[in-house]
């Protein structure tokens, strides 16, 4: 099985709680993963989409990002820090999190918020439990080593429909949609009150 195949028709596809076991199936090395989802948010296109045992596949990412061009080191993130912080993490790392949240606001009662600083935008608490609980129901992953996966993500970029994807996929046509719906939440953030903290311990972060 080639890496494309990997992704497209895999083995297995991981829930949160498998992912979040002890010892972590997900591999400590560079890669790419995929997202397929039972429930889709609101008005995301299905169109031409990839779908594997029924499921749509909507995002692909990379881990690490690929290397810089302007001389600063590159990231060495692995498959397992970023595939678990997409899962337990928050808005303002995780870029999945983020356009699931501004999907499923209205769903799901959550905004956008300014904590800390106020440079830092999270879905606070009970927001960010509220996409973790949703994610654990409907958000499968899988996943396959590659020494340079951001060559992988470029292809599958190319030849399929992504919706959820905005980096590289601007000529999809949900992206507009998608980068409006993002701004739109940023705006409402920023003009909302910030908080001291993100509304304290996550008690999903564990399983």
């Amino acid at each position: 099985m080639d890496h494309e195949d990997a992704l497209l028709r895999p083995p297995h596809l991981y829930s949160r709680r498998e992912v979040l076991t002890s010892p972590n199936p997900v591999p400590t090395r560079p890669g790419a993963y995929a997202w397929y989802f039972r429930e889709v948010p609101p008005k995301v296109p299905l169109n031409r989409c990839h779908r594997h045992d029924g499921l749509p596949l909507l995002y692909v990412g990379i881990s690490p990002k690929k290397p810089p061009s302007n001389g600063k080191p590159p990231s060495k993130q692995s498959l397992a820090q970023r595939i678990r912080y997409h899962f337990t993490g928050n808005a303002e790392g995780s870029t999945l999190r983020l356009t699931l949240g501004c999907l499923l606001a209205d769903k799901l009662d959550i905004r956008l918020t300014r904590v800390g600083s106020g440079n830092r935008r999270t879905f606070t608490n009970p927001g960010e439990e509220k996409l973790d609980d949703w994610m654990e129901q409907n958000a499968l992953v899988c996943w396959v080593e590659d020494p340079l996966p951001w060559e992988l993500e470029e292809r599958l970029l190319r030849k399929m429909s992504l919706p959820l994807n905005i980096d590289g996929n601007a000529h999809h046509p949900y992206c507009t949609t998608l980068r409006a719906c993002r701004r739109i939440a940023r705006a409402a953030a920023a003009a909302g009150d910030c908080l001291i903290d993100g509304g304290g311990p996550r008690r999903s972060s564990k399983v």
